[in-house]
């Protein structure tokens, strides 16, 4: 299939304009200044990692462009390009290779990382699976096993409450059937190495050595306590955290692919998605491109003191990608003092719990609706009842589907009425290619901002001070 054909997300920030603020016409001045930034990282950014890539000591970076993590913007069409070139000895093949053998094996597959080692993987999962995934036997999984995501916390009864899942007594002496997918660069990263400590000596008690090594497999760095530690175990296999890549920006390479493909995800669809998405931003106008104007729109209302971005997911299914999204915008502009401050919600839900400070509350907010076009299922009808008590019967021809239309109508002209900008970014489906396109769409928008501001979108200077102080608390190095 042709990614460039693939249907397109949609922005409209019509609502975002608000008489007296903010106008089309102001974002139209931004152009030159949005072009410029696009320039810069296509130009600049883009050419200068390739150099810096294949001959560090004669590249030297600009202190400006240190660090410089650009390698996410060619990742999806490089993948893809091997895969293409080579099915069986690629990065992409050896992953769908290996999650085939992960769920052949196994029934229950348990995800260590933090952060963007985690969150990725964690989005597509529920943006992708079934809502009920792990609830479901394994033949309505079509085979798939459960996955768990742990190694983001130091929380005892967390960790205690998957052992025991992993450890049914109702299996006692039985070989386990569970594996381990351990995500992080250098192994350093002290949630995610005590997880795997303990997780990998419950897995140990039951496996032979061999099989052990077939249960664990690790992505991590060509060096590093991870990389030793799996040399040790022996596993058959591992897979690259690729250098220029920072975490945030990881889930098109094996730290979102590898347990997307566990799960049965199309993820050759996934990386069509960002390359089309890439190719969207790198062609179409400034007055037509989805990624600019919605990095214009933030800037104009950040400048007029509308500081926190609020992203509403108006699905349950959408909300791992507004946690996604929050790292991915805190961890990349929230420096020097400045920074938007990113807040994931999900409507209807939480119109019973944060719209009347959305809508009568601090003027400081934007307000960003994911909306889905399609929905997966077949529409539920409310459907009518010789139990009218409720008085539903009168809308009882209404489909939910259309139900969430009117909410979200209404919640936008609540919100007009009250001056509060909002835009609509809308996904034409809930599927991996859509998925693809929009995650994407957020990774290049932040670094746009990024550059527009003056910030270094890469690097998380602030992250390492709690690590440090953490370290020295418990007396280690």
């Amino acid at each position: 299939m042709n990614a460039g054909r693939a249907p397109m997300i949609q922005y409209d920030p019509t609502a975002a304009f608000v008489p007296g603020a903010v106008s089309p016409a102001d974002l139209a001045v931004l152009a030159d200044s949005l072009d410029a930034a696009r320039r810069e990282i296509l130009e600049v950014d883009g050419p200068l990692f390739e150099k810096y890539t294949l001959s560090p000591q004669s590249t030297p970076l600009p202190t400006q462009k240190v660090p410089l993590d650009a390698g996410f913007l060619e990742l999806p069409a490089r993948l893809l390009r091997e895969y293409r070139q080579d099915r069986t000895g690629s990065q992409v093949g050896r992953i769908l290779a290996t999650a085939a053998r992960l769920r052949e094996a196994n029934d229950r597959v348990v995800v260590l990382g933090i952060g963007g080692s985690y969150m990725g993987a964690r989005a597509l999962m529920d943006a992708c699976c079934h809502p009920y995934h792990n609830e479901l036997s394994r033949r309505q999984r079509g085979s798939r096993p459960r996955m768990y995501f742990e190694g983001n916390n130091v929380d005892n009864d967390a960790a205690q409450g998957l052992s025991d899942l992993l450890n049914d007594p109702e299996h006692a002496g039985q070989p386990p059937r569970w594996a381990l997918i351990v995500i992080s660069k250098s192994g350093g990263t002290l949630e995610t190495a005590v997880a795997f400590r303990i997780f990998l000596a419950a897995l140990r008690k039951g496996c032979a050595p061999t099989e052990l090594a077939d249960r664990i497999v690790p992505i991590t760095g060509d060096a590093g306590k991870l990389f030793e530690l799996a040399h040790a175990v022996g596993c058959r296999e591992q897979f690259p955290v690729p250098d220029g890549v920072g975490g945030r920006f990881s889930i098109f390479s094996a730290v979102g692919l590898l347990p997307a493909a566990v799960l049965g995800l199309d993820i050759i669809a996934l990386l069509e998605g960002a390359v089309t998405m890439n190719e969207h931003f790198a062609t179409s106008s400034v007055a037509q491109n989805l990624v600019l104007n919605y990095v214009g729109v933030a800037h104009l209302w950040e400048k007029r003191g509308r500081n926190i971005r609020v992203l509403t997911a108006w699905a349950k299914s959408l909300e791992g990608i507004g946690l996604w999204y929050d790292q991915l915008l805190s961890e990349s502009l929230g420096k020097e003092g400045r920074g938007a401050t990113p807040l994931t919600v999900v409507n209807t839900r939480d119109l019973h719990s944060r719209a009347q400070q959305h809508q009568e509350g601090a003027p400081d907010k934007l307000i960003t609706n994911l909306i889905l076009q399609q929905w997966r299922r077949d529409p539920l009808t409310v459907g009518m009842s010789d139990w009218n008590q409720d008085g539903l019967n009168e809308i009882g021809h209404c489909t939910v589907p259309e139900l969430m239309s009117a909410a979200i109508a209404g919640t936008n002209q609540s919100y007009s009425e009250a001056a509060r900008p909002t835009a609509d970014l809308r996904l034409p489906a809930n599927d991996e290619r859509s998925i693809g396109q929009l995650l994407q769409m957020l990774m290049l928008a932040t670094v746009v901002e990024g550059r527009m501001l003056g910030i270094n979108p890469y690097g998380q200077p602030g992250v390492e001070g709690y690590k440090k102080h953490m370290k020295h608390h418990l007396g280690i190095a």
